[in-house]
């Protein structure tokens, strides 16, 4: 061949290594499919033949996220099985704060170069995420980005669609003083606070090997603990127990967050010390000095979704939480207000 003769590949792009990498993810994304999944992997759309017989007035309920700059730690680490598990959650458990089940996920893929098996184990994260939430992953997108990207990087992000009866929405809307906010425990970072934690990490010249003082893993490791997809756990208490509001506790913390569901005039009274977050967080926290309401500002904090429902409801709904595997803890209570979250 001349070497003057250009094609896709000498500019980066190798169709070769894309179709090897969506052979070897075709059996973990097939390994979500829900029964309504009509298509294959490698068709132009995904279908999904929605049952309308289920309810009587279904409304869709969409997210879109990504993961941030948790990916970074990843690549640094050469760890890419979990942050799929990651890009599903934050999708997934944004859907379900409205009640909504959470049907079918797509992702897109952008990296620097195309190399099968990493794209397949990120896939496989993906799927696991997907069958974590109980949602199918009926599409997706590899985009191969060279001279844009360094060959090693890539950004994810994910798109899920879920449905929830008209009448059984939850918006916060039935929220009223003297409700109980019951706080489920967060696994630690979750997807939030990374380009902090990555600013102090440099700051410091820390290893992501080491294991500093009080933590059980190492820095990486505790930095990469996949973010808790709650959908399952939330959709089985929303069966048993009257729910007046959910928050996905994201960027922003609880300070932003909760009040996204809360009546104009009522506050959320948050007992600080009534949960202990993971010792990652006091770890951060002290490495860079930083104000408790830096820290709340930033970070979960140790609680990834808030429940807000009657005191009657409180024990029963803890109990079977604590069969899913959650840790509820009652974290504050609905008081009179403006809408705002107020630490105690």
């Amino acid at each position: 061949m001349d070497e003057r003769e250009f094609t896709y590949k000498k500019a980066g792009v190798d169709i070769e290594a894309g179709a090897k990498a969506v052979e070897l993810m075709k059996a973990a994304v097939k390994s979500t499919f829900r029964p309504e999944v009509l298509t294959e992997i490698g068709g132009f759309g995904g279908l999904f033949a929605f049952d309308g017989e289920k309810y009587k007035e279904p409304v869709l309920v969409s997210a879109t996220d990504g993961v941030g700059t948790k990916l970074k730690i990843a690549q640094l680490m050469d760890r890419h099985e979990t942050v799929g598990i990651d890009l599903v959650a934050m999708c997934a458990d944004d859907v379900v704060v409205a009640g909504a089940e959470p049907l079918f996920f797509l992702d897109y893929i952008a990296i620097g170069k195309v190399v099968p098996e990493k794209m397949a184990r990120i896939v496989e994260g993906i799927a696991e995420g997907c069958r974590m939430a109980g949602c199918a992953l009926i599409g997706g997108e590899v985009a191969e980005h060279p001279g844009v990207m360094p060959p090693d990087e890539y950004d994810l992000a994910g798109f899920a669609v879920g449905v929830v009866e008209r009448a059984k929405i939850i918006d916060g809307s039935s929220i009223g003083e003297g409700d109980v906010v019951l706080g489920l425990a967060s696994s630690g970072l979750h997807s939030n606070g990374y380009s902090l934690a990555r600013k102090l990490i440099d700051e410091f010249k820390l290893s992501l090997s080491e294991k500093p003082a009080g933590l059980i893993r190492s820095l990486g490791e505790e930095l990469l603990i996949p973010t808790k997809v709650y959908t399952k756990s939330i959709l089985k208490l929303l069966r048993t127990c009257d729910v007046h509001g959910l928050a996905h506790v994201t960027g922003g913390g609880l300070i932003e967050n909760v009040p996204r569901i809360l009546p104009k005039n009522a506050d959320a009274a948050i007992d600080l010390s009534s949960w202990s977050p993971p010792p990652i967080f006091e770890f951060l926290q002290k490495l860079g000095n930083m104000e408790t309401p830096e820290m709340l500002r930033t970070f979960n904090m140790g609680v990834g979704m808030v429940i807000v429902l009657p005191a009657g409801e409180v024990k029963e709904a803890q109990l079977l939480l604590k069969g899913l595997g959650e840790e509820a803890t009652v974290i504050g209570k609905i008081e009179s207000g403006r809408g705002e979250v107020r630490f105690v």
